[in-house]
């Protein structure tokens, strides 16, 4: 049915505004990329659902957040190299008429996600 995001800074405790994110289509070792964006003030895609329900199909694919430019760009001192630079979060969608929701919960040193709705 439809694909979101939503990125939280557990550091600073707000929305991760400004984050750069990418969607990729994985097969194997392939990766095409699908759509690149900048998360809004609420930490979410401007223009909404990822992939609407048109665009939602079975497979596997990928998320990449950029998070240490964006901890960077928020004047977080960060060590050399960075502890997390970008995360990747590889995921899979068996049943394309569903809503699958993909958070990411940050900071400079860890992160969690999971399913949500």
């Amino acid at each position: 049915m439809s694909l979101s995001t939503h990125v939280l800074d557990t550091m600073n405790g707000c929305p991760a505004v400004g984050m750069s994110v990418a969607l990729y289509a994985t097969e194997g070792e392939q990766a095409s990329l699908l759509k690149r964006l900048v998360l809004n003030a609420d930490g979410r895609n401007p223009d909404g659902l990822l992939l609407d329900a048109v665009s939602m199909k079975s497979g596997t694919y990928r998320l990449v957040f950029d998070v240490a430019g964006y901890f960077k760009a928020r004047g977080v001192s960060l060590p050399e190299p960075n502890f997390l630079n970008l995360v990747s979060l590889d995921f899979g969608v068996a049943q394309p008429d569903q809503h699958y929701h993909v958070p990411l919960l940050v900071s400079p040193w860890s992160y969690s996600t999971y399913r949500g709705s």
